[in-house]
């Protein structure tokens, strides 16, 4: 029976991590506050906080799969001498690893950090609903600073910026995604834009999130066989869930204003601290 109830909760955290990965909604705060909820954890007092990050990878997998033509065109294309330096892949992963460059700084320094003070579903429902209202500041405050231009064009100036405000995504319940668009809207991208830059952005990042998380529990080795399977399950249902969100995700963003996920934000946020000062947390 235990596995069983372990398999259906890494269902339902798999299915909250496959919708909110790419949504400006904090997918790791969501999984917190879920995983508190339904009681989810590990033999390994660490294992909760690694799951939490690695099967953001089914969900990143999910990226790869959708955008499979230009990951394709810019490993084709990577040297600038075949068609120029703008067009070429070696600008397109130059850039994203510039904007890796502060958040993987300060990840590493500041992860632990993290991990002790910030890893409670309180903690995050009040970072949710204080980016909920940034949010709303941001888009109207740089709306008009955002190009027209929908396709991805980064320069090393913009996915600096870009990269300096996914520093704030340490922060459970800030949202790397909104993050990154709020990023790309003050650089002065579109929100498409913004947001494809951070869905290639997502690969690097949670890969090397994942690696950290991993190596502080001890390895996959340091897993129980029970630990294995709802890693697997979580990663298996993320990835499904995330094909279908990313597409309807971009669409959305293409004919409306990003307000109604700050609203949902600060919404959920109320729901769950009344949930806590109820004892419904643990």
């Amino acid at each position: 029976m235990e596995i069983v109830s372990l398999i259906i909760k890494s269902i339902i955290l798999g299915i909250v991590e496959g919708v909110t990965e790419f949504l400006p909604v904090s997918s790791t705060g969501h999984i917190i506050i879920f995983g508190n909820l339904i009681g989810f954890n590990g033999a390994n007092p660490k294992y909760v906080e690694m799951y939490t990050y690695v099967i953001q990878l089914g969900a990143i997998l999910a990226v790869v799969i959708l955008y499979w033509k230009k990951i394709k065109d810019s490993i084709v294309n990577f040297f600038p001498q075949k068609v120029g330096y703008e067009k070429s892949g070696f600008k397109f992963w130059f850039m994203i690893f510039i904007a890796c460059i502060p958040g993987g700084i300060l990840g590493v320094l500041l992860d632990d950090l993290a991990d002790k003070y910030l890893f409670t579903p309180i903690s995050v429902a009040i970072t949710l609903f204080l980016g909920g209202i940034w949010m709303i500041y941001a888009e109207r405050r740089f709306r008009n600073n955002r190009s027209k231009q929908q396709e991805l064009n980064v320069t090393v100036r913009q996915a600096w910026i870009i990269g300096l405000f996914q520093c704030l995504a340490i922060i459970p319940g800030m949202s790397r995604s909104a993050s990154t668009i709020i990023g790309g809207w003050v650089s002065g991208l579109s929100t498409v834009a913004a947001a494809e830059f951070s869905f290639f952005l997502a690969i690097p990042v949670m890969v090397g999130m994942s690696f950290l998380k991993l190596l502080k529990i001890g390895g996959i080795s340091s897993l129980t066989f029970l630990e294995i399977i709802s890693l697997a399950v979580g990663f298996l249902v993320s990835f499904i869930v995330a094909l279908a969100v990313i597409n309807k995700f971009i669409s959305y963003l293409k004919k409306r204003p990003m307000r109604v996920f700050a609203i949902y934000r600060m919404a959920f946020a109320i729901i769950v601290l009344l949930a806590g000062a109820m004892g419904m947390f643990y």
